[in-house]
């Protein structure tokens, strides 16, 4: 068995009532202990949040000049019949594919959209001028810094929520900014074509985090991909943003178990494993399982993880 799928097996019986239970005494180790519980493969996040969390925001602007291509070039790769990877080594972005054209997940940096974007879905057999809409899950530079390239080349409908429209005008480490578009509402449909993404508004790692749920088919077999929008604790530190983190993931967790989401994929390419699994993709065999598709009782778990650390931060802060 390989090591991804022996691990999903594990998640999967690790996961009882005890890890989405919410009677756990309130205490920092009690939630803490939770947040294990729930974890399964998801060990990133678990170390990410709530054994190694950040100290507070990045206020330094990012260097000006480009990295070397080398320390973030990847090539694009097929995930799902409608779903493609088409990140950096660690920035994630991602395209749904319509039968009018593309949603884009996330723009990543001003530096490498046009590599990894537009020259990914070209290798792909596709048409970067088909990128729709681009929905930016929040304001922060390695993840809205290639959105006025998209705008200005193609004409693509930049979308993020109010209050993160509100993040990029202000913030002075994006200084490649796009022109304000589209504002993401909670429980925003966003169709085109023959998909709708569903997108929700989970504030917390910003003010105006959007995660969503994507419609996906494997090999014709239909899935439903969860993306948590916003993961890191890299904010000003205090008891009513950690507050309002928990309640997000609380809810967007119940949101989850509802509509049976079995597919995980992050923004980051450490959080949902993309690291191992894209290329586990490349070594599919027939029959064999897509390692994105983990379950729904693991797609809660990862949610679940963020809740639980958020929780024990807010005790922390007391």
């Amino acid at each position: 068995m390989k090591p991804y799928r022996a691990a999903l097996l594990a998640a999967g019986l690790m996961l009882g009532p005890q890890a989405f239970g919410q009677t756990a005494p309130d205490t920092v180790e009690a939630h803490i202990a939770a947040a294990k519980a729930a974890a399964g493969p998801h060990g990133n996040i678990l170390q990410s949040l709530c054994l190694a969390p950040s100290a507070g925001p990045t206020t330094s602007p990012p260097a000006r000049t480009a990295p070397e291509r080398s320390t973030w070039h990847v090539e694009p790769v097929k995930v799902f019949d409608n779903l493609y990877f088409v990140g950096e080594k660690e920035y994630s972005s991602w395209a749904v594919t319509t039968s009018e054209g593309i949603i884009l997940l996330d723009t990543i940096w001003d530096y490498s959209v046009e590599d990894e974007i537009v020259g990914g879905l070209k290798k792909l057999g596709l048409d970067p001028a088909q990128i729709k809409y681009a929905l930016v899950t929040h304001g922060h530079i390695d993840h809205v810094g290639g959105a006025k390239f998209l705008q200005d080349h193609f004409g693509t409908r930049i979308i993020l929520s109010a209050a993160d429209w509100d993040l990029v005008e202000k913030s002075p480490r994006i200084p490649t900014k796009p022109r304000r578009d589209m504002v993401a509402t909670d429980g925003q449909k966003l169709t085109l074509g023959d998909t709708t993404v569903t997108l929700y508004l989970t504030p917390g790692h910003t003010l105006g985090t959007v995660s969503a749920l994507i419609p996906v088919k494997d090999n014709g077999k239909p899935h439903l991909v969860a993306e948590w929008g916003g993961t890191g604790f890299n904010f000003e530190h205090s008891r009513a943003r950690f507050e309002t983190y928990a309640a997000s993931a609380a809810r967007f967790g119940d949101i989850v178990a509802k509509s049976g989401a079995d597919a995980l994929i992050a923004n980051h390419t450490n959080l949902d494993g993309s690291k191992a699994k894209l290329p586990a993709l490349a070594a599919r065999k027939p029959g064999e399982e897509n390692p994105y598709v983990i379950g729904n009782g693991s797609v809660r778990g990862y949610v679940k993880v963020a809740e639980e650390c958020a929780r024990a931060a807010v005790l922390r802060e007391q």
